[in-house]
């Protein structure tokens, strides 16, 4: 095979990934020195059309990095008023005491937000101060140098044709180069997976848990709207199905978040993610609130939920691993763009005095104890059993022994010291013959909705005459063993009803991959039990195009 020959640009630093952390390592680097040259890549068709986020943001990340973020007009107007939580039954709720909740829970001073608003001004903040940010840009590949160490991606490879052979408007991309590489890809990015793998980043930590969030946005009746108030539910409908729960986050302009996330631990192939979110939507709570609105805008993504034990070592040679490519959500909180824009201000801290000493592709020593031992290692610590307690012994119990455990540790007081995840969530899928089948009911079209008309509102789209980003290692793989020993579970999991499992008379089965309809949430690549999907990005500006997300 011919080999490609590409242009290269020289950069400071590279950053793959226009989110919280990607662009707040950006605005630092410009903050500490304003020469230095740097490049934001991202791959959605702008900046913020592919961040799917709850959220609730806690504001010490963009306080440390912008104190004046109030006058400069950053979209954070909605402080959260009222917090409640629930734990719901098939058909009535009990509140749990506001009182009950380790201080860690209070909302108080946090704001409810579109993370995909923030990030467009955080963009704009970065480009005054002299940021390159190139939306459309997948970064496909990485550049390594004679040395081994990361020196740069390959970015804006377009034109290739299904077979993956060039078409005839091909374009090869460029190579962009830097002293040193910030990988900000989000939950498992593709780049950041080869990292992780190349330079066993893992080795010592403890293996990565994932959940999937969907979210819907909807504008409600006026007299139902309460700006500023946050709602988390727990138990109804998964119960012993699944660990995960809701949020309802009522913002401005009678607009409302409607969110459900389920941990992707579940033994029971039978689980289907998003109709257990249609299903809730029927909860008499939530159908009353909902009753006479109209849903505009719908997504889903996975999310990081392995916390302080999983996050694997963060610097490699070349570069680093920032925010949700390395996992720092806070689980019990449902919060980690705060930590995402914290790791980008610690990277950037010591990427600069690397390069003032005239490093560059080494190790960014001092960047990992940052994390670990500043204010993100202070915030998973105190978080750090609750995920695991959840796993192993269920919610009642993890409410009780996990609640205990965050008091103590607020205290500094560690009890249960480090408690580990165990399996993957992969290897947690248990054969479809041990698991009855569970029957959901059928959208009604007014509060639930089928997948592919949901997936209409996500405005997703990608163009058709390119290789499918989603690649199988064994192509028999699917029919023989995941139809086979789990009943297909991919035709579930998935909350873009990209996989499908089609029968037609006197033929085999087969499998299709429906990839325009991908919203680049990573499940696929998580939750497959026989891992042989492998999620890697199509071309650039293809995907989601999330409004107000």
């Amino acid at each position: 095979m011919t080999q490609i020959e590409r242009e290269a640009m020289e950069y400071d630093v590279v950053i793959v990934g226009a989110g919280p952390a990607g662009l707040s390592a950006a605005i630092r680097l410009k903050q500490l020195d304003s020469d230095l040259n740097v490049v934001v890549l991202e791959k959605g068709s702008e900046v913020g059309a592919h961040i799917l986020s709850g959220a609730v943001l806690d504001p010490i990340g963009l306080n440390t990095l912008i104190p004046d973020w109030k006058q400069k007009g950053a979209p954070i107007t909605v402080p959260v008023k009222q917090d409640n939580f629930y734990m719901l039954g098939a058909a009535g709720q009990m509140r749990i005491p506001n009182f009950v909740m380790p201080p860690l829970m209070s909302n108080h001073g946090n704001y409810i937000v579109s993370m995909g608003n923030v990030c467009r001004w955080m963009a704009g903040q970065a480009e005054e101060m002299g940021v390159e940010i190139f939306p459309g840009m997948s970064c496909s590949e990485l550049v390594y140098g004679e040395d081994g160490a990361v020196k740069g991606v390959v970015a804006g490879e377009f034109g290739k044709n299904t077979d993956g052979t060039p078409g005839p408007n091909y374009e090869p991309g460029m190579e962009l180069h830097g002293k040193y590489v910030f990988l900000s890809e989000g939950v498992r990015g593709s780049l950041s997976k080869q990292v992780i793998a190349k330079y066993d980043l893992g080795a010592g930590h403890d293996v990565q848990k994932y959940g999937l969030g969907m979210k819907e946005i909807w504008e409600i009746d006026p007299e139902k709207h309460k700006e500023g108030t946050v709602t988390h539910t727990m138990g109804w409908p998964l119960e012993s199905n699944a660990g995960g729960g809701s949020f309802i986050y009522h913002l401005d302009n009678n607009q409302v978040y409607v969110g459900f996330v389920v941990h992707l631990n579940y033994k029971n192939p039978y689980v289907f993610p998003y109709m257990e979110f249609q299903r809730f939507k029927h909860h008499p709570m939530v159908a009353e609130l909902l009753k006479g609105g109209k849903r505009v805008a719908y997504g889903a993504r996975a999310i990081s939920e392995g916390g302080l034990q999983s996050m694997p070592q963060l610097a490699f040679p070349g570069g680093a691993l920032l925010g949700c490519s390395a996992g720092m959500v806070n689980v019990p909180r449902i919060k980690g763009n705060h930590n995402a824009m914290l790791s980008g201000i610690a990277a950037a801290n010591a990427a600069v005095d690397a390069i003032k000493a005239g490093r560059s592709g080494d190790l960014l020593d001092g960047y990992d104890a940052a994390v670990r031992k500043g204010p993100i290692g202070d915030d998973l610590k105190k978080v750090r059993n609750v995920k695991p307690l959840w796993s192993k012994y269920g919610l009642t119990a993890s409410l009780a022994i996990g609640g205990l455990d965050m008091w103590m540790n607020t205290f500094g007081i560690g009890v249960l010291g480090t408690l580990s995840h165990g399996k993957t969530d992969a290897a947690a899928t248990e054969p479809a013959d041990k698991h009855q089948k569970i029957d959901y009911p059928k959208p009604d079209g007014t509060l639930s909705f089928d997948r592919l008309t949901n997936v209409s509102f996500s405005f997703t789209n990608h163009e058709e005459n390119q290789p499918a980003h989603l690649h199988l290692i064994d192509p028999d793989v699917p029919v023989s063993v995941n139809l086979a020993k789990y009943a297909g579970p991919s035709a579930r999991y998935c909350p873009a009803g990209v996989y499908e499992f089609v029968e037609e008379a006197g033929k085999d089965t087969r499998f299709v991959i429906n990839f325009q309809n991908c919203v680049h949430c990573k499940t696929c690549d998580i939750k497959d039990p026989s891992q042989n999907i492998r999620w890697t990005v199509p071309q650039g500006g293809d995907g989601p195009n999330y409004p107000n997300m």
